[in-house]
């Protein structure tokens, strides 16, 4: 999950997103600001870890933008909804970029979800 509280420049936006694809990522939700952008930048990161050939199922990079959504809801998304038809997601990040730390409060929110 990327959480963006901050302005990021575009530049970061694509090396975080090429350094999601490859950690590992099978399914990213981006919210706060400019969430749609950061579907896109992760969604062509994974377009390219595969050369922008067709991608097997078991490869296959989900990207979801949840731009009207309360964080609340994206979390409960994340844990109950969320499904990759290939692999189980039993690992979840929270990247959030901010000005300001909240690891405490989102990681409670995560949880209570």
């Amino acid at each position: 999950m990327v959480v963006v509280d901050a302005d990021v420049h575009e530049t970061m936006m694509w090396d975080v997103s090429r350094w999601l694809i490859a950690s590992g990522c099978l399914y990213a939700l981006a919210w706060g600001k400019d969430c749609d952008q950061w579907r896109e930048a992760i969604d062509d990161a994974a377009q390219e870890a595969v050369n922008y050939e067709e991608v097997p199922e078991a490869q296959r990079v989900f990207v979801t933008a949840h731009e009207d959504e309360e964080l609340e809801e994206v979390f409960w998304f994340a844990r109950h909804r969320a499904i990759h038809p290939a692999h189980e997601l039993n690992t979840t990040l929270i990247l959030h970029i901010a000005d300001a730390p909240r690891r405490e409060e989102l990681e409670a929110a995560y949880h209570d979800a």
